[in-house]
């Protein structure tokens, strides 16, 4: 069956080990240096350990993969004591999952086991891109209006699942690929970031074929020249997820393009300090800092 997955970058995975205690279902150890995704049967998809990975090498991805199991997970996650079933059930809540939420309860009624009081809306359940927060603006004397931005947008259309391939807007181009929620976190979208490049943006959390933008990126870079390639996306780790599109696209294509990557934050503010990285089929063979888009 086809499924949300977790998949684990090698080449980033320095084998720190932070993931695993975020993953009680089990899925995870740190065999030969690397974390490694040791079963699908414990890997319900949810993305739990991608928060704390420092080096952003684990992401969500749909693949062919063996059900995930709840009773089976609810079977290694019960000797680890109340602790870790609160955070488990807690977990599920935070993602919506009720269904499975249901079938860990129906688990430990059906074998005695007390349910640990829990809450719903535990902040540290839920997916750090899904937690519900209110983000104040700072308050500004009244002034003149400003000026109206004009757009900056070269070509239609913008979502990666619509874009043609052999569109001839991708020759010669300077590439900006961005998660969707970007221009709404970050004011000046078009004037800082989309000015003479062409744009794609997508979800890598939400949007289903995250293998297929894969396909569809590295078909662009095979029959373009691509000058540059800016990645830019949101703080959330899920949305790490374009650059791991970007690279495994490039791989694909076998192709040596400058990627720089930008950070934006919730309150729309740039990270600054971002990196600027060729990569290609040998991998990464240059790295510097970065701080201006």
């Amino acid at each position: 069956m086809k499924r949300k997955i977790i998949d684990i970058d090698e080449e980033k995975c320095t084998g720190c080990g932070l993931c695993i205690p975020d993953c009680p279902e089990g899925a995870l150890q740190v065999i030969d240096g690397k974390a490694r995704l040791v079963s699908d049967l414990f890997c319900d998809g949810l993305g739990a350990c991608i928060g704390t990975c420092p080096e952003g090498a684990i992401c969500v991805v749909e693949r062919e993969a063996g059900p995930y199991d709840e009773k089976a997970v609810m079977a290694r996650i019960v000797p680890q004591g109340e602790a870790v079933i609160r955070a488990h059930l807690e977990h599920l809540l935070g993602h919506g999952e009720e269904g499975l939420y249901r079938q860990a309860v129906e688990y430990l009624t059906a074998n005695g086991i007390p349910v640990p009081q829990h809450g719903a809306a535990a902040e540290h359940a839920a997916c750090p891109g899904t937690v519900a927060r209110s983000i104040l603006a700072e308050e500004t004397a009244e002034t003149e209006p400003a000026p109206q931005a004009r757009s900056e947008l070269r070509q239609w259309p913008v979502q990666l699942t619509l874009a043609n391939p052999a569109a001839a807007y991708f020759d010669d181009a300077d590439l900006l690929v961005s998660g969707d929620c970007v221009p709404f976190a970050y004011p000046e979208f078009h004037r800082n970031f989309l000015r003479d490049r062409i744009l794609l943006i997508f979800c890598p959390k939400l949007d289903a074929d995250v293998p297929g933008y894969v396909t569809k990126l590295a078909d662009i870079f095979s029959r373009h020249t691509v000058r540059s390639v800016t990645v830019i996306h949101m703080e959330v780790p899920c949305c790490s997820g374009v650059r791991y599109v970007v690279d495994e696209a490039l791989k694909r294509a076998g192709k040596e393009i400058p990627v720089a990557e930008q950070t934006v934050t919730l309150q729309g503010e740039v990270v600054e300090g971002s990196r600027v990285r060729r990569r290609g089929p040998g991998g990464v063979t240059a790295a510097r800092r970065s701080g201006s888009p």
